[in-house]
């Protein structure tokens, strides 16, 4: 289950960076098809974490790992491997496999992904009909693409600096300045993004990542495999998908939406960057999907305290139910709390709290995931061995779950009310 689409065949946007195939099939394969309403699959056992980490040089690894990267070299088209050296595996789904290489000729390293044409054709087709478009600073970029008869090879930059949450909790200091510079590069990016009629549609901590380890380090956008590529004056879509604890009111409310759900989704990585919790946080779904269609959040706690009123204000303004009164990219990014952080931002040391808040919760969905597979099968459980911890891209929004909050009278009443905040929207 996940997103389902009709498609379209969307006219080039202009200005945009397009990224030829090196190699394809046959001449069938020269006309691509491009969503309206680009899918992607959410049953894989686990998703590729092609940007995560990063193995050490085989070299450094004892035989067991030259052999891994001996199979997988073998398996690649010797067309790639003229031009790059095969490193390291660093993730793998149903299908695909994420390996780390080297050009042979500058050194410089880049993740391929190489995704089966058939069994992982939603897979990869979401994220290549986007990226082949785009470029900008702090987008992740694809590099260039192989089309052999049975597989597509995604050559792309390596991010090596890891997670945004993995970067604070060992940083030792974070405040409000470092968070307005990382939402002020994410909202270029956004912002990019929206121009060319494009929306992320998962837009979370996890898939934001630091380009390299050093301080100085820039935001990159990943993982573009729910993203939605649209023409046309509305960019209106009606696909449910999502990651549960990110995703906008409109799109639960099953109302036509734009690309301001990447916005809603902005608001929620706010608070999060700012407390290390989440705003709407409930293991059960219906709970947790009718806090959000009440937009029912707070700051209550000690840790809210030492957060600025312009904090608190950006998260309002982008936490709104209507998405017609939710700040744009190009508004949020001229917030006063981005545009006078140096002044307006506190620079009060929140890494402890936050630090405490996301860790907590990290060992709290380590013990729920334990003692969920404790109850199930040997064969559920083999399908249940991706992340714990913060990470989420291993929870997404089922259209069944939608379904059901739909059945339920007083959610009924519920989003009958959001809809009337938005009857000029749909």
């Amino acid at each position: 289950m996940g997103c389902m689409s009709t498609k379209l065949v969307p006219e080039t946007p202009a200005n945009t960076h397009l990224v030829e195939p090196v190699y394809r099939q046959d001449a069938k394969t020269r006309n691509y098809r491009h969503d309206a309403d680009l899918t992607t699959q959410t049953n894989l056992k686990f998703k590729d974490p092609a940007f995560r980490q990063v193995d050490t040089d085989n070299s450094e690894q004892g035989p067991r790992t030259n052999k891994k990267v001996k199979k997988y070299r073998d398996k690649f088209d010797p067309r790639v491997t003229a031009k790059y050296d095969i490193k390291a595996l660093i993730g793998r789904g149903s299908f695909s496999r994420v390996v780390r290489v080297e050009h042979r000729i500058t050194k410089q390293p880049y993740a391929i992904k190489m995704i089966d044409r058939i069994q992982g054709k939603e897979v990869y087709e979401a994220e290549l009909n986007v990226l082949r478009r785009v470029k900008h600073v702090y987008i992740i970029q694809l590099v260039e693409v192989f089309e052999a008869p049975e597989k597509v090879y995604m050559v792309m930059e390596l991010a090596t600096g890891g997670e945004l949450f993995d970067r604070i909790i060992a940083k030792g200091s974070f405040t409000e300045r470092d968070a307005t510079k990382v939402l002020t590069m994410v909202l270029d990016g956004v912002k990019y993004l929206h121009g060319l009629g494009i929306t992320h549609r998962d837009l979370k901590p996890e898939n934001l990542l630091y380009y390299h380890p050093g301080h100085d380090s820039k935001i990159m956008i990943t993982d573009f495999g729910l993203s939605a590529m649209l023409k046309g004056p509305d960019n209106l879509m009606r696909t449910t998908c999502g990651t549960p604890e990110y995703i906008a009111p409109e799109i639960l409310a099953r109302k036509p939406y734009t690309s301001q759900v990447d916005l809603w989704a902005i608001g929620v990585i706010t608070y999060i960057l700012l407390s290390g919790t989440m705003p709407f946080d409930d293991d059960n779904r219906t709970r947790l999907y009718r806090m959000i269609i009440k937009a029912k959040y707070s700051y209550t706690g000690e840790h809210w305290k030492d957060v600025s009123a312009l904090a608190k204000d950006f998260i309002d303004k982008t936490l709104v139910l209507d998405p017609n009164e939710r700040l744009t990219a190009a508004q949020a990014s001229k917030h006063p709390w981005l545009l006078q952080s140096a002044a307006a931002a506190s620079s009060k040391n929140l890494h402890r709290t936050i630090s405490q808040n996301i860790l907590r919760r990290q060992s709290q969905r380590a013990n729920s995931t334990k003692s969920t597979k404790s109850t199930k099968s040997t064969k559920s459980n083999k399908s249940n061995k991706s992340g714990h911890s913060l990470r989420s891209d291993r929870r997404r929004v089922q259209p069944e779950e939608i379904d059901e909050l739909h059945k339920d009278p007083e959610v009924q009443a519920e989003l009958a009310s959001l809809g009337s905040h938005q009857s000029n929207f749909a």
